[in-house]
C-alpha cells in the first residue's frame, strides 16, 4: 500500500505532502504512516523544521468515515493512528508548521493544534464536525488554537470558521493567496533552520514544557468518549446518513 503523502528534504527544510484524493481523509493506516513518518524526521539530522502540506482540495478532512461506517470496530485504530500523529508533531524535536488550504476538519484540526506555527491560504476554513460524525475528538487541538466559548461553538454547532477570523483570533501566523502557501512557510522554515539546531530543540522543548496542562492527555479524554459514542445507536446513524448523503434522524 502507498504512503498517503511524500516528503522531501531541502536547505534543513523537510515538507510532508499529503496527497490522497479525492479528500485527504486517511484510515487507521495511513494515520500510522504519518506518525511514523513524523517521528523518523524528528530524529532525522537534515530536516531542522517540518512542514505538513497538502495537494488537492483541502488540507484533511480527518479519518476515512466510510471505512468506520462499514465497522466500527476500527475506531480503536483510528483513535491510535490520529493519538500517534498529533503527539508526534506536539512532541517533535523540531518546530512543525502546518501550512493549510481549503477545508481544514477533524484530523486537520488536530494536526494544526499540534502544531508550532500555521500558516494559512485565504480559502482555509477551519471545523470539528465530529459531533455530526458521532464522534468525539478535537476539542483539545481545536482549544490550543482559539478561545474556549468560540470552540464550544464550533463545537455544538458543526459551523466553520475562515482563515481571516482565524488570524484576528490569533491562531495563523499568517494569511496568503493559495499560490503562495507553500512559498510562505518556506520563508518561515529557512529562518528557523538557519539557527542552531541545538537551540531550536531546547526552545522547542520549553516551550513544550510550560503550556498549560497536557494535550496529549486531554486528547486521550476525548477519545475514550469516542468509544462511548460509537456504542450509541445515534452515532452509527450519523455516519451512515453521512455516508448516504442524508439527513440524519435521531
Amino acid at each position: 500500500m502507498s504512503k498517503p503523502f511524500t516528503v522531501t528534504i531541502e536547505d534543513g527544510i523537510a515538507e510532508m505532502v499529503f496527497n490522497h484524493p479525492p479528500v485527504n481523509a486517511f484510515n487507521s493506516a495511513g494515520w500510522a504512516a504519518i506518525a511514523a513518518e513524523l517521528d523518523a524526521l524528528g530524529q532525522n539530522d537534515d530536516a531542522r523544521v517540518i512542514i505538513i502540506t497538502a495537494e488537492g482540495r483541502g488540507f484533511c478532512a480527518g479519518v476515512d468515515i466510510k471505512e468506520l461506517a462499514g465497522d466500527r470496530s476500527l475506531i480503536v485504530g483510528v483513535n491510535k493512528g490520529n493519538y500517534d500523529t498529533f503527539r508526534a508533531v506536539h512532541l517533535n524535536p523540531k518546530p512543525v508548521i502546518a501550512a493549510v488550504h481549503g477545508f481544514v476538519l477533524g484530523g486537520g484540526i488536530g494536526i494544526c493544534g499540534a502544531a508550532d506555527i500555521v500558516v494559512a491560504s485565504e480559502c482555509a476554513r477551519f471545523g470539528v464536525p465530529e459531533v455530526d460524525r458521532g464522534a468525539m475528538g478535537g476539542g483539545a487541538h481545536l482549544q490550543r488554537l482559539f478561545p474556549v466559548q468560540k470552540v464550544r461553538h464550533m463545537y455544538f454547532t458543526g459551523e466553520m470558521i475562515d482563515a481571516a477570523e482565524g488570524y484576528r483570533l490569533g491562531a495563523i501566523e499568517k494569511v496568503v493567496p493559495r499560490e503562495q502557501l507553500r512559498a510562505a512557510a518556506r520563508e518561515i522554515a529557512a529562518k528557523i533552520a538557519a539557527k542552531s539546531p541545538a537551540m531550536i530543540r531546547l526552545a522547542k522543548e520549553a516551550l513544550t514544557n510550560i503550556e498549560d496542562g497536557d494535550l496529549e492527555h486531554k486528547y486521550r479524554t476525548e477519545q475514550g468518549l469516542t468509544l462511548e459514542a460509537y456504542t450509541m445507536k445515534d452515532s452509527q446513524e450519523a455516519r451512515d446518513a453521512f455516508v448516504q448523503k442524508r439527513d440524519a434522524k435521531f
